[in-house]
C-alpha cells in the first residue's frame, strides 16, 4: 500500500502491512527476487513475526501486534562493498536518535546490532546484503524493537526490555516507524552524497561499553578488556592487556551486568 504520512523522501512510502508472516526480511527477499522492480525505501511491516531471525540465523521471538517488525529495502550501490559496515553504523545511529526522542537517555547498541537500553535488550537489527561482482546491489535491514510488550519468557525476562516497561505507557508502532525511517533516509542521504565524517564517531558515543573496561569472554576464558573501535569490515577492536585484538561476530560474548 502507498503511504502518504510520512515525511519522507522515499524510505517508507511504499509500507506494506502484513498480519503475519514467518520473517519480514524472507517476505522482502521473495519480492526482490520477483521480476518486477521494487521501489528502494519499500518497508514491510508485520503484525506477527513468527519467524524472526537474528544474527547467524538466531531467533527473534515478538508478542503478536505488540512490538515493532520490519524490513526495509536500500540499494546502496553507490557503497564499495569493503564498506558494508558504514550502512550498519547509519541504521544503527537512526535507530539510538529515534528512540531518543522516546527515552532521553541510556540508550546504545552492543556490537555488533543489539539495541539496549541500560544493560537490557531492546532490539535488534540484521541486514542482509545482497552482493553481485563487485557492486553492492541491495540491503534488507531487518528491524525488531519491543514496544509495547509487558512480559517476557521466564529466560527473557531479565534480559529483555520494551519501550512500554520504560515509559509506563503505550506507543504508537506507526508514529515510532515513522520517526525510524525518517532517521535512516537523512543518515542514508549524507551516506550517500559523503556528508557523514561524524558517522564513526557518533557510532562509538552510541556504542555500549565503549571506552570503559568490562568483561569479556572467548571460549572457556574470562578476561578485562576496552572497546577502543570497529573496524572498516565490522570487527570489535578490544584492548586486552595492553595490546589491541580484533574479533568478529560469535568469538566474543558480553558479560553483561
Amino acid at each position: 500500500m502507498q503511504n502518504n504520512t510520512f515525511s519522507t523522501l522515499f524510505v517508507g512510502q511504499n509500507l506494506i502491512k502484513l498480519t503475519t508472516v514467518d520473517s519480514t526480511n524472507n517476505y522482502l527477499k521473495f519480492l526482490v527476487s520477483k521480476s518486477e522492480p521494487l521501489a528502494q525505501g519499500t518497508v514491510i511491516m508485520a503484525d506477527d513475526q513468527f519467524a524472526g531471525r537474528g544474527q547467524q540465523n538466531t531467533s527473534w521471538i515478538s508478542a503478536p501486534g505488540k512490538n515493532l517488525t520490519f524490513s526495509l529495502l536500500l540499494h546502496p550501490v553507490f557503497l564499495p562493498i569493503t564498506d558494508q559496515f558504514k550502512l550498519n553504523m547509519v541504521i544503527c545511529n537512526a535507530l539510538k536518535t529515534a528512540l531518543s526522542s522516546f527515552c532521553s537517555k541510556n540508550i546504545a547498541f552492543k556490537w555488533p546490532n543489539d539495541l539496549y537500553y541500560h544493560h537490557k535488550k531492546l532490539g535488534g537489527i540484521l541486514i542482509e546484503n545482497l552482493i553481485a561482482g563487485n557492486t553492492y546491489k541491495a540491503a534488507l535491514v531487518g528491524i525488531g524493537i519491543n514496544v509495547n510488550q509487558l512480559e517476557f519468557s521466564p529466560l527473557l525476562a531479565e534480559k529483555a526490555t520494551s519501550l512500554t516497561q520504560i515509559l509506563q505507557e503505550d506507543v504508537n508502532l506507526v508514529q515510532l516507524l515513522a520517526e525510524i525511517c525518517s532517521h535512516i533516509e537523512r543518515g542514508y542521504l549524507r551516506l550517500k552524497a559523503g556528508t557523514d565524517a561524524d558517522l564513526e564517531e557518533q557510532y562509538l558515543k552510541g556504542l555500549y561499553k565503549y571506552d570503559e573496561f568490562a568483561l569479556y569472554k572467548q571460549g572457556d576464558e574470562v578476561f578485562e578488556a576496552r572497546i577502543t573501535g570497529v573496524t572498516a569490515q565490522g570487527l570489535l577492536v578490544l584492548e586486552k592487556d595492553g595490546k589491541l585484538q580484533q574479533f568478529n561476530l560469535k568469538e566474543i560474548e558480553f558479560i553483561t551486568n
